[in-house]
């Protein structure tokens, strides 16, 4: 299984930006005037702080033949992997989340898996789709940090500029068919005087890996030191703080790997799918996975 190196939201070396897009301008396009811009190939950078207000998601897409048990395997594990919603993508649009959300082009950029492994990026995925994908949508950290910063609550890698240190635990995941593994968290030091209001808030968004799943001793947890995360970077702990563990995207794709499909296709990190969707967890349709009809086989 290769893991080449580090990243938010998933693995593999992030490319340059195309070009430099200011906090204000990010923040105030509309989720179709993004999604242009990446079809366009006018930006291939991260994505957090675009769109205020949207729903951005972990983006996942598979064969048709491991569609049913990605979607069981998400299903029983769903703090790990917060299942927005799947459908059969045959030609790549994804109308239950955007106006014209076409997958092939309106990402900023995207991660090929072949077998076990992350074997490239691309801008695109027209060239690579057929017709029996599936797409899976899933939930993803940056709604809860945003509501926890908007609160007043400070996020340590978001300070120091770092990728949030994430790491592998000794928690096993439920299988489903071929899905498998362990599960990964990410970390952030909170304040204990925050503690309970941070749990409150993440409370809130189900669909964005919930509340924190272990707050304390990284040890119980199979983690030996905080200082060296398997992803991403380690952040600084003050006096006053604890560590605080959420689930991870990280987690699927590391249940992908096990499964080694022939061919599949995963956002690239930080690069994430901005929907149409209010970011608030209430207006999510109250929280329900949406699922397109799956094509019958003839």
């Amino acid at each position: 299984m290769s893991l080449p190196c580090s990243s938010g939201g998933m693995w593999c070396v992030f490319q340059a930006t195309s070009d430099n897009l200011n906090e204000p301008e990010v923040r105030n396009l509309s989720p179709q005037a993004a999604r242009l811009k990446f079809r366009t190939q006018g930006y291939s950078g991260p994505t957090s702080g675009f769109c205020d207000g949207f729903l951005q998601c972990n983006l996942m897409v598979l064969p048709e033949q491991f569609a049913q048990s990605f979607e069981e395997y998400c299903l029983l594990n769903p703090v790990s992997c917060p299942l927005v919603s799947h459908a059969p993508t045959p030609h790549g649009l994804f109308e239950e989340l955007g106006h014209e959300l076409d997958l092939r082009t309106d990402l900023p950029l995207y991660n090929i898996i072949k077998s076990d492994s992350v074997i490239g990026q691309v801008p695109d995925l027209v060239r690579h789709w057929h017709v029996d994908l599936h797409a899976f949508a899933l939930g993803c950290s940056f709604t809860f940090e945003r509501a926890l910063a908007d609160e007043g609550i400070a996020l340590r890698h978001i300070e120091e500029q770092k990728t949030v240190p994430m790491f592998r635990t000794n928690i096993e995941t439920i299988r489903a068919g071929p899905f498998r593994g362990p599960m990964v968290v990410s970390m952030r030091p909170i304040a204990v005087a925050d503690i309970e209001k941070t749990r409150a808030i993440c409370n809130e968004y189900p669909h964005a890996h919930g509340p924190p799943i272990h707050i304390g001793d990284p040890k119980s947890i199979g983690i030996s030191d905080l200082q060296h995360p398997d992803w991403g970077d380690p952040v600084s702990l003050k006096n006053g703080e604890v560590p605080v563990f959420w689930g991870c995207g990280v987690t699927s794709h590391l249940a992908v790997l096990a499964a080694s499909p022939n061919i599949a296709f995963s956002h690239a990190p930080g690069a994430m799918l901005i929907t149409d969707w209010a970011e608030n967890a209430r207006a999510n349709h109250n929280n329900q996975v949406h699922h397109q009809p799956t094509r019958s086989s003839s």
